[in-house]
């Protein structure tokens, strides 16, 4: 897949439970995104899920939303509902956060 010039990725992460089998995989949670730095729409997702799935589903969930959107942890804790859930929120928000500070560092 080609993406255009706009797009920047970035990667949140975040600790799962250690019952979880995305530890016993990756040691931790890690959800990588593409991101238009003109729009902040989301173009593409993936995450450390053990199943083919989770990541459909989490694609479904965030492609096409607008990253610094509330809706996008909202969505996470009213339809994600995997054992990595509370893991998948922080991973996001530490997400934003990267996107925010790189957004900030381009203004200056």
């Amino acid at each position: 897949m080609h993406f255009e010039d706009t797009t920047i990725y970035i990667v949140g992460d975040a600790k799962s439970p250690q019952n979880n089998p995305i530890m016993e995989v990756y040691k931790a949670f890690f959800v990588g995104i593409v991101v238009d730095r003109k729009t902040a729409i989301i173009v593409d997702v993936e995450c450390s899920a053990t199943l083919g799935l989770t990541n459909s589903f989490v694609k479904s969930l965030l492609i096409g939303k607008n990253v610094l959107s509330p809706d996008v942890i909202d969505c996470i804790n009213t339809r994600y509902f995997g054992s990595s859930q509370k893991a998948f929120g922080v991973a996001l928000k530490d997400a934003q956060k990267k996107y925010q500070q790189i957004m900030q560092s381009e203004t200056k």
